[in-house]
């Protein structure tokens, strides 16, 4: 069976399962089951796929079809063009949470917080971005922390980043230039809509606070002030019907020009607040 043949299959395969994006997928799975770039697939679609690849090619294709994220399955993703470990024990980066990325780094900072790191997905490209930061990574799961430092790492940014295990600022002590965060900002009430590969594979603690989704944003707009430096940044992810409530929870404390940034598609993504 050629290589070509093998995703015209398992195209099949995953589009009869209702995978969205199925010749997507199946190229990424492929291209993990070879052992090489997506973008070389192409290239090989018509090289004969050897007994070994196309078992492990299978094997992958059949759990993606039951539902498993493909991040799961290739061991990552991209994310800000530089590869991230992916496992159950952290949030699948976005391609939305790229936006805040892009917005931090439109700001001066010598040192950067990073709460709810997950992966390390954030601050880690902030300080691939910025050579001479530093910066704190917190979360509450020690198992993703765990993940983090093994992308710092792999990216060259392990001596310039602390991982702490805390809840929220609970156990972060400094202060600041920079705070960002991804929060889980899904209401319990939501969780049942989200897509079974997200419901079930990912998280639920970075998903949801099993509330009304903005318990965290309550929380970080409170105690962010007393972290920040005058003139540093807070910066948060949000759902996009939160931008007004996040907000108006940051304008109700001492920052100030406070503004809300939408994503490509123009929903609301990021809200920014500075320290005055």
């Amino acid at each position: 069976m050629r290589v070509a043949d093998a995703l015209g299959l398992a195209t099949q395969r995953l589009n009869a399962a209702g995978i969205a994006g199925a010749a997507r997928d199946a190229r990424r799975i492929m291209a993990a089951a070879l052992g090489v770039a997506p973008d070389r697939i192409t290239l090989m679609s018509q090289e004969p796929l050897a007994s070994a690849a196309e078992a492990v090619f299978l094997d992958l294709v059949n759990r993606r079809a039951a539902g498993h994220p493909v991040s799961h399955l290739v061991g990552g993703r991209l994310f800000c063009d530089r590869w991230f470990k992916v496992t159950p024990d952290v949030l699948d980066p976005r391609p939305e949470t790229e936006g805040l990325v892009a917005a931090a780094l439109k700001v001066p900072f010598a040192d950067v917080l990073d709460l709810g790191t997950g992966s390390g997905a954030i601050i880690l490209t902030l300080l691939a971005e910025r050579p001479q930061a530093v910066g704190v990574a917190a979360d509450l799961s020690q198992a993703a922390l765990g993940v983090a430092a093994q992308n710092a790492r792999a990216l060259g940014v392990a001596e310039r980043v602390q991982f702490v295990v805390s809840d929220w600022f609970d156990a972060v002590g400094g202060h600041y230039d920079l705070i960002v965060a991804n929060p889980p900002y899904i209401a319990a009430d939501e969780m049942a809509a989200l897509q079974p590969e997200v419901r079930l594979h990912e998280p639920r603690m970075a998903l949801t606070d099993e509330a009304d989704g903005l318990t965290a944003y309550r929380k970080i707009a409170a105690a962010a002030p007393a972290y920040l430096r005058d003139g540093g940044h807070l910066m948060v992810e949000i759902g996009p019907t939160q931008g007004g409530p996040v907000a108006r929870m940051m304008q109700s404390t001492t920052l100030s020009d406070v503004r809300v940034i939408p994503d490509l598609d123009g929903r609301d993504r990021v809200v920014v607040a500075r320290k005055r």
